[in-house]
């Protein structure tokens, strides 16, 4: 997938995503570099090639020291994926030592563990992202945590929210999607290095130690059935994008109606000297709330496609493979474009609270019509309350006397509860239930959740120095190098 494969006219007003670049030609080429050379320290270790030969590879397997022009040309000949950079490479290493090069190795053994390289450095970014973006979130729900506004259910009042309630929904489904990321790391994270179907019959009794000594070397699991045909783990992480985008999306489609005129509640943030129309100087459009949505649309319509390329027909289809190689690449490199959208949008939302309390007003009291009618049914029955009030609500509705008004006329309203009281039961604020400690709660895990994610990106990037030993405990974290 090229850098240039997507380009939007928003990317200016977001940081770089830094997913992107790791799908270069470059970087994916350096990556099947870094596995022939684990897959020869391996090979060494058990005696299958000499240790001679595995340090001369490991030597020469920079991309700096080929010929990408070469390796270019001798593609489009060749019509393969992987030969012409084994070819090269050889020729580097030169002739005492090259022809030991990708020894037992089957191309796709060696294509995807490379690709799983690169998928880790794709999750590690991506939870990073999803660790700024909680933080903002989190932010939002603590300020907002009080703050009432119409709950909509249908796109119509229902009963009153708060902003920060509504925030810590969000929360709720992100923290779910950061917990999926991590529980499918085991399945994810493998080296596929089987051979030519998976029985290791290239590499003799010594197969499930050369594999062990390549997943070692390069920090990764090993397959039980080290099969191609097996890219459950792979189609999962698709899948699990697409439930990211689906809550992105939700979310994107909150702000961009919370924006429209009619409703004023909540707007992402305008830089000064955006524009939002050619003709119409006015316009001040929610541009990355669109761009989280048509993301969120491409990222979902993906899943379909990876879950396709489940169905190998026997032993490997290298159509298959293909498939979930193209549809993998632009879901993370999508996944990474729309959460910095997101966390964008989250860190500069502005809420307005007087246009929230005018639309509260909206309804004149009726969204008071559960409050009045659970307090009600206390006194006379549910069902006898609830038709007394539904017919007031629904003449309030189509008439000109307000929901307040008809209450305080009904004579069986009145005979139950004072004029009082009947005024405090409709008023919104009053019938927030736990929206305020719910918001609170969230917030503050949504706040642990980021620490922690912080954290272990700090282990990862710490590791590269030694061993890192992560305590995770109930009362925070602690890093050792070992």
């Amino acid at each position: 997938m090229s850098d240039e494969s997507i380009r939007r006219y928003t990317d200016g007003r977001v940081p770089e995503p830094g997913i992107k670049h790791l799908f270069s030609a470059e970087n994916r080429f350096q990556r099947r570099l870094d596995v022939e050379v684990a897959l020869a320290q391996a090979e060494a270790e058990v005696g299958l090639i000499p240790e001679g030969a595995a340090g001369a590879i490991e030597a020469a397997a920079r991309i700096e020291n080929l010929d990408l022009a070469r390796i270019a040309d001798a593609t489009a000949l060749a019509s393969h994926p992987l030969m012409p950079l084994v070819d090269e490479l050889t020729r580097v290493v030169g002739p005492e030592h090259g022809e030991w090069i990708h020894w037992g190795a089957t191309t796709q053994n060696i294509t995807q563990t490379a690709d799983i390289l690169v998928l880790r450095d794709v999750h590690r970014t991506l939870k990073r992202q999803l660790a700024t973006t909680l933080r903002a979130v989190s932010e939002l729900a603590d300020s907002s945590a009080a703050v009432p506004m119409p709950g909509r259910t249908h796109s119509q009042h229902a009963v009153p929210v708060t902003f920060g309630f509504k925030a810590a929904v969000w929360i709720d489904e992100l923290i779910a999607t950061v917990d999926r990321l991590e529980r499918l790391e085991d399945r994810l994270f493998r080296v596929l290095m089987g051979g030519a179907v998976g029985t290791f019959a290239s590499f003799g009794p010594q197969g499930r130690a050369v594999e062990r000594g390549v997943a070692e070397r390069l920090g990764l699991g090993t397959m039980p059935v080290p099969s191609r045909a097996v890219n459950d783990g792979m189609v999962e992480f698709v899948v699990v994008l697409g439930l990211l985008a689906g809550t992105a999306g939700k979310i994107g489609k909150d702000v961009y109606a919370l924006m429209q005129p009619e409703f004023g509640e909540a707007f992402e943030s305008i830089p000064a000297g955006t524009v939002g129309s050619s003709t119409m100087p006015h316009k001040r459009n929610p541009q990355l709330a669109l761009d989280v949505q048509s993301m969120s649309a491409q990222v979902r319509a993906l899943t379909g496609p990876a879950l396709e390329s489940m169905l190998h027909d026997h032993e490997a289809n290298g159509g298959m493979t293909a498939l979930l190689e193209d549809v993998i690449g632009q879901a993370a490199v999508l996944s990474g474009d729309l959460l910095v959208r997101l966390s964008v949008i989250m860190s500069g939302l502005e809420i307005d609270e007087e246009r929230m309390r005018a639309n509260l007003a909206l309804s004149q009291g009726l969204m008071g019509s559960e409050s009045l009618m659970l307090e009600l049914g206390e006194r006379i029955g549910r069902q006898s309350a609830h038709e007394i009030v539904y017919e007031l609500a629904q003449a309030a509705a189509v008439g000109d006397a307000s929901f307040l008004d008809l209450l305080l006329r009904n004579p069986t309203v009145r005979e139950h509860l004072d004029p009082a009281r009947i005024r405090r039961l409709v008023e919104p604020s009053s019938y927030l239930g736990e929206s305020v400690t719910i918001a609170r709660e969230m917030a503050q895990h949504a706040r642990a959740v980021a620490d922690r994610l912080e954290f272990r990106a700090e282990a990862d990037a710490f590791s590269g120095m030694g061993a890192v030993a992560v305590d995770v405990q109930q009362d925070g974290l602690s890093l050792t190098t070992v």
